[in-house]
């Protein structure tokens, strides 16, 4: 495992899949996962739960055990709004909540917000500019082409610490404005030749230019520990809902790839610990099991302890070494 003065963190996803509770589902499943030692949990904005809300609840009952979203779409938001959100999620997570913004899609823009997908890179700019501000706890003021965001009324909530921000970037010109504006990248179906080649390279270059510490990159990856073939079709089934968008098909092609479940890591705990080595070697520095919601409860139950386990392990390789 390539690590240096710092451990590669290990994380998974959470869905609430179990019972007829989403809240209480998705706290068991955080609550097993910090039991395995995974460094965190991450959630996905969908248009049932909100995630911001739903991760600070998750955090309050789950301690020692960080909380993520990735990822709350930049249109139909409000910066003001989502500094508001996010700083409530983080003062009652005690520092451990972290946030990942995205463009989406133009088929949900348009069609669920009735939004038409204009200037998107420009959109998310502004939006990282007046928002940044307001995660470090400060008033925002800023006045753009497409987004108004002034703190005419106080805008902290105290207790609240720094929020991490990140962003759901792929494409060069999303990867260029987030390593100047973000602390790093959540890429998802993007296997480790796209990373090493054209995600973690353009994030970094970017950030560099502007000053700012090496980014994070945070790789979402379709994985379970399961040697259940069965169990692929399954995995594969929940992801054909990505090609339909081009910027999935984009980072599908760039991987070489047709279809996201070519990327998805099935199979015994070796095997899989094996294939998210190859993102961290094309330079993750945290790792996010997902994709494994429908499967059995035996096998997310083991799917938590590989996060785990390899979270544990890459602590130890930093202390001894």
């Amino acid at each position: 495992m390539s690590i240096t003065s710092q451990a590669v963190r290990y994380g998974v996803t959470l869905a609430g899949t179990g019972g007829d509770d989403l809240v209480a589902a998705a706290v068991d499943e955080a609550r097993e996962a910090a039991g395995f030692g995974a460094d965190s949990v991450w959630l996905g904005q969908r248009l049932d739960y909100d995630a911001i809300g739903l991760a600070g609840l998750v955090g309050v009952q789950v301690p020692g055990i960080d909380v993520g979203v990735s990822a709350v779409p930049v249109f139909a938001r409000h910066p003001l709004l989502v500094g508001s959100q996010a700083q409530t999620a983080q003062a009652a997570t005690r520092g451990r909540f972290h946030l990942a913004v995205a463009l989406g899609a133009p088929p949900i823009v348009e069609q669920a917000f009735g939004l038409p997908w204009e200037r998107p890179v420009t959109r998310l700019r502004e939006f990282l500019t007046a928002l940044g501000p307001l995660l470090r706890g400060e008033p925002t003021q800023h006045e753009g082409e497409l987004l108004t965001a002034r703190s005419l009324l106080p805008t902290h909530v105290p207790g609240a610490t720094r929020t991490p921000l990140l962003v759901a970037a792929m494409a060069p010109r999303a990867l260029r404005v987030t390593g100047e504006l973000a602390d790093g990248t959540v890429p998802y179906l993007a296997g480790p030749k796209v990373l090493a080649e054209h995600i973690v390279p353009a994030v970094t270059a970017a950030a560099a230019a502007a000053g700012r510490p090496a980014p994070r990159v945070v790789a979402l990856v379709p994985a379970a520990v399961t040697t259940d073939r069965r169990d692929l079709r399954t995995m594969a089934d929940g992801l054909s809902f990505y090609p339909q968008f081009a910027s999935y098909r984009r980072v599908l092609e760039l991987n070489g790839t047709e279809r996201p479940e070519e990327l998805a890591l099935l199979g015994d705990e070796d095997t899989v610990a094996e294939g998210l080595r190859r993102y961290v070697e094309a330079g993750a520095t945290e790792v996010v099991l997902t994709a494994h919601h429908d499967l059995s409860p035996a096998v997310q139950t083991r799917t938590r302890r590989l996060a785990g386990a390899l979270a544990r392990a890459a602590k130890e390789s930093v202390i001894s070494g």
